[in-house]
This record gives structure tokens, sequence and C-alpha cells, in this order.
């Protein structure tokens, strides 16, 4: 189980939290300017890093705010905890 540091309530255990993806993914400026396979790349395709990784996480069973977790996927470590900006 990881331990997850909540930028606003501190540290609490994994089964509080809901994972949300890969972080920093940016929506497209004008989408409907998009072919079908543009759309689907940006909607599934994601990176799967082994090693570090910025992901989104949400406290879902306490505060409910979003924020940003850089995590090593081979060792589960979290390395640093960011608030969306």
């Amino acid at each position: 189980m990881l331990l997850i540091e909540c930028p606003w309530c501190g540290p609490r255990d994994e089964s509080e939290f809901s994972y949300g993806g890969e972080a920093h993914i940016v929506r497209p400026p004008e989408p409907d300017r998009l072919t079908d396979e543009e759309w689907a790349d940006y909607l599934f395709m994601r990176r799967n890093p082994r090693g570090r990784h910025l992901e989104q996480w949400c406290h879902a069973h306490g505060c409910r705010q979003w924020f940003n977790v850089e995590r090593d996927t081979v060792t589960s470590e979290i390395v640093r905890v960011y608030r969306v900006a």
C-alpha cells in the first residue's frame, strides 16, 4: 500500500485516493478539426513508461482535490507531489 501525501491534508493511505491517469495531457485547441484517428489518439493513447511518470490523483475520500504525483512505476516510490497549477 502506498502512503500518498495530499498537498492539503498531509500523508494518507492509498485507499483514500483515485488514480486519474497521466498528468499534463493538453486538450487540442480545435478539437472539431481533428480527424477520428487524431481524436482517438488524444483520448486513448498514453505513455506507459518504466521509471518516473507524472500522474493525476484525486483525494476522493478526503478533501476531493486533484493534484499531481511524480512516481517511479518500477519501485512505486513517490518522488514528489504538487498541486495542479
